[in-house]
């Protein structure tokens, strides 16, 4: 009797690693772009990070955080205010951008080089995260590390209002009655962008080669 055969080995068909798990639910920011774009109505960037595009339903001043605090008080309570680490994001009637270095001109600012950045048409503005009210557990909440530099709302826009009827505007924008004035605004942040520019000592200089006003 011959002896046994020994029997071929067979290749093991596991895997070497655990198979990645198949994420239930919605993708990580997908209830943020639901609220922005299908609860606001407004428009967003594709990709990551979530941006918000600028031009469509309204612009943005961005200036220190110093100059928009003082600002704040021209403002409307619900027109809506976002703050990226020490800048401040001021949300304007669209068109602003435009209408920006002819109203600094008029207004006599025009001569000095301020901290003041205008974000008009094909633009796109950080995204802060929604109101925990407004979207549950749904987002992520970043911790105290995280906030350090990240977009937030101090001043959240309401759904179910018109954001355009509370935004700063030129009185001949058609369609806006009862606005914030947008020049007193754009006086108050002039002002205060060279007041804070005198305290950190750079003194006051005219826009040439160096000119930190910019618009998109």
């Amino acid at each position: 009797m011959s002896p046994a055969s020994p029997k071929p080995c067979r290749a093991s068909t596991a895997p070497p690693f655990p198979r990645p798990r198949r994420l239930l639910g919605p993708p990580p920011g997908a209830a943020a772009r639901h609220w922005y774009e299908d609860v606001l109505g407004w428009a967003t960037a594709p990709g990551a990070p979530l941006r918000l595009v600028t031009g469509v339903r309204f612009d943005v001043l961005d200036v220190p955080a110093e100059a928009g605090a003082v600002a704040l008080r021209r403002l409307a309570p619900a027109s809506p205010v976002a703050q990226v680490g020490g800048r401040m994001r001021l949300l304007v009637a669209a068109g602003t951008a435009e209408e920006l270095p002819g109203l600094l001109d008029w207004l006599e600012w025009g001569a000095l080089a301020l901290d003041l950045r205008a974000l008009g048409a094909g633009g796109v503005t950080e995204a802060p995260a929604p109101p925990v009210r407004a979207v549950g557990a749904a987002v992520p909440r970043p911790d105290a590390g995280a906030m350090q530099g990240a977009a937030v709302w101090l001043r959240p826009p309401e759904p179910g209002h018109d954001v355009e009827a509370v935004l700063p505007a030129l009185p001949s924008f058609e369609g806006v009655t009862g606005a914030p004035d947008l020049v007193r605004l754009v006086d108050t942040v002039a002002a205060q962008c060279h007041r804070v520019r005198l305290r950190r000592g750079a003194g006051p200089r005219s826009r040439g080669r160096d000119q930190p006003l910019a618009f998109s």
